[in-house]
């Protein structure tokens, strides 16, 4: 479980631990990640949850969300 690990760190720190985040995601591990970039999360995930003042607004895969209009206007900035 990660709770914001991107927060603090230079672009090219944070692309090498979401690298490092992946690769242990593809032998096997299991991560919970919680993340307010929801670009670079969504960039890395296999599902994600949005949430809106703790409740969930939308769900889906990472590509279903990062398709939705909704998700897009108010979370990716377009």
């Amino acid at each position: 479980m990660l709770d914001e690990p991107s927060m603090g760190l230079a672009p090219l720190l944070m692309y090498d631990m979401f690298r490092a985040l992946k690769e242990l995601n593809s032998q096997g591990m299991t991560l919970l990640l919680i993340e307010q970039n929801a670009r670079i999360a969504l960039q890395f995930a296999h599902r994600g949850y949005v949430l809106d003042t703790g409740a969930i607004v939308a769900s889906g895969n990472a590509r279903e969300l990062m398709d939705n209009p909704d998700v897009k206007k108010a979370y990716l900035g377009g």
